[in-house]
């Protein structure tokens, strides 16, 4: 995609110069000097776009990173230790499937850090700035997803689309919105944390032969899982 140079004053400054000095001193015909300008112009807005994408994160970005980092590392500890007490206290035949939920949600947990390390990556990469392109792929993705869910499911996803949605006026506006995307990870992040909490302290407290505390342990597993494939949107195209 062809940079627009009215988005870089300082590049239609340039063009403005060689246009001025081509008329002026060189005597230039329009027919040559016009088309000059223009991919003066052009090439200056592409050189300031490279620059643009070359920025590093900010600390606070970078701190940010770090922290989901960290975050991300306690969720995969507890996520072990909340598989391995599921296994020892759900043995009865009657349990069989929720131990399979919480299983099935612990492992994604588990996953978490590898799955958000490119992403991690990618944002201290020269290249780190989002394209329209991604950000609508993903909200496509994430919205017809929402129309398949329910409940806090939909709540997630209704909260990710929105963020996407402001992600990507972000980018049309020429600005960067790491920080918007970071923000949302963030916040799926502490989520899911909790949820995981909330998982394992009813593990311990519940009358696991009930139906209906099994049933709102396997709530809370299936929210989990929602969760992480949130993630999975945000860091898309790593």
């Amino acid at each position: 995609m062809i940079t627009n140079p009215l988005r870089y004053p300082i590049a239609i400054l340039c063009g403005g110069i060689v246009l001025i000095f081509g008329v002026r001193w060189l005597r230039l015909p329009n027919t040559i000097i016009l088309p000059t300008a223009a991919i003066v112009a052009t090439v200056s807005a592409v050189v300031l776009k490279s620059r643009e994408t070359e920025k590093v994160p900010e600390p606070a970005l970078k701190a940010e990173l770090s922290t989901i980092r960290q975050q991300a590392k306690q969720i995969a500890d507890k996520a072990e230790i909340l598989r391995r007490e599921a296994e020892s206290l759900l043995t009865g035949a009657s349990q069989l499937d929720l131990l399979t939920a919480v299983q099935f949600a612990c492992d994604g947990a588990a996953e978490l850090p590898r799955k958000i390390e490119p992403f991690i990556h990618r944002f201290n990469q020269t290249d780190s700035l989002l394209s329209v392109e991604e950000l609508q792929k993903q909200l496509a993705e994430a919205q017809i997803k929402q129309q398949n869910s329910s409940g806090v499911a939909y709540q997630q996803l209704s909260q990710l689309t929105q963020g996407l949605q402001r992600n990507i006026q972000l980018v049309e506006q020429g600005k960067d919105a790491r920080q918007a995307q970071i923000i949302s990870l963030s916040n799926i992040i502490t989520q899911l944390a909790g949820t995981l909490q909330q998982l394992q302290n009813q593990l311990r407290t519940s009358d696991l032969n009930n139906l209906d505390e099994q049933q709102t342990l396997r709530s809370l597993s299936e929210d989990i899982s929602s969760f992480q494939e949130n993630v999975g949107f945000i860091v898309a195209g790593d």
